[in-house]
């Protein structure tokens, strides 16, 4: 295998922090760069609407993870063409996903290297989650942690920016971290029901009224360029 090759993963083990909206947009980063890359679907829970494979349905390749083999996938994905693969995991796949790292991590560390893809909001349960993956994880990869701003975020970051634990991950393992603008519950809702990445709103590639609405292309705009210019500052730890 090319030891070029980079994983990156999203990790948690709370649902609904933003994990797949981030990835999309990672996704979309990629394409939009021209960076070959991989997109894999390791969400068993989340079958259809809002899975990674709903928004890219001809290229994301969904791949059963509680399967004794499922996460060996990402070895032979790795042994293929593209430099980059861009996993999207589901809530409460941490167990099976350390076990795998601890078993096969060292067979793969000169072939590949790998990023850890957190998203943090205001529940210090997303921060928890985000702290015991690297309690498993420990230096074997690096880290990238995204402060979603969500719709009911009124107390912001404080249990990421204040407790003893989080700080002495930062200090330990110096993750990159961005920020995801807060977002119209009206487009965040519509493009996950349907399907549709902002680009594809931005394009009018749409076929739902909602999301044809001016103004709401004009908020697709804003919200891609922020994000598309947070990977752009860090993007050393996303590519190879």
């Amino acid at each position: 295998m090319n030891a070029s090759k980079k994983v990156v993963f999203t990790t948690g083990g709370k649902g609904g922090v933003g994990k797949t909206t981030v990835s999309t947009a990672l996704a979309e980063w990629y394409i939009e760069n021209q960076i070959p890359c991989t997109l894999l679907d390791l969400d068993t829970e989340n079958k259809k609407k809002g899975s990674f494979s709903h928004f890219f349905a001809d290229r994301a390749v969904k791949i059963d993870i509680n399967t004794p083999a499922g996460l060996d996938a990402f070895i032979d994905h790795a042994d293929k063409e593209p430099s980059v693969i861009l996993a999207d995991m589901g809530a409460g796949s941490g167990k099976v996903a350390s076990h795998w790292f601890h078993s096969m991590y060292e067979s793969v560390r000169e072939s590949l290297s790998f990023t850890a893809l957190s998203v943090v909001t205001s529940d210090p349960a997303s921060v928890e989650s985000l702290l015991s993956w690297a309690t498993q994880l420990q230096d074997r990869v690096s880290y990238v942690v995204v402060l979603n701003q969500q719709e009911d975020n009124q107390v912001g970051f404080s249990y990421w920016e204040n407790t003893i634990e989080a700080k002495a991950f930062r200090a330990t393992f110096k993750p990159a971290i961005i920020l995801m603008d807060l977002r119209l519950p009206d487009l965040q809702h519509a493009i996950r029901n349907h399907g549709f990445t902002l680009g594809q709103v931005i394009r009018r590639e749409v076929d739902a009224y909602e999301l044809k609405k001016s103004s709401l292309v004009i908020r697709a705009q804003a919200y891609r360029r922020q994000l598309f210019s947070e990977f752009d500052r860090i993007k050393e730890e996303l590519l190879p």
